[in-house]
């Protein structure tokens, strides 16, 4: 019944505020400059091991390869301090 919003997927999706607040923790995290990209993103983990939803940070520097970084959080509860432990690991 999942796919009628039934159970855990029945939520209210994450509003551009929450990533973009979350973009900029990252990007001064990371010392990214105006030329580099961030995008955000809330992934459900199929995996019964995975916390169900969590965030996954791109940052994207020009000429460097992509890294990825996860919070086992939703876009609503990551908080300045996780962003910044992520990009530090």
């Amino acid at each position: 019944m999942a796919l009628f919003g039934f159970g855990r997927f029945a939520r209210v999706p994450p509003g551009d505020g929450d990533r973009r607040r979350i973009e900029a923790w990252a990007r001064e995290a990371a010392a990214l400059s105006e030329a580099d990209v961030v995008k955000v993103n809330e992934v459900l983990c199929p995996d019964p091991a995975c916390p169900g939803f969590e965030t996954v940070i791109l940052l994207m520097r020009a000429g460097q390869r992509t890294r990825a970084v996860k919070v086992a959080k939703p876009i609503a509860e990551v908080s300045q301090a996780d962003v910044a432990g992520a990009v530090a690991t």
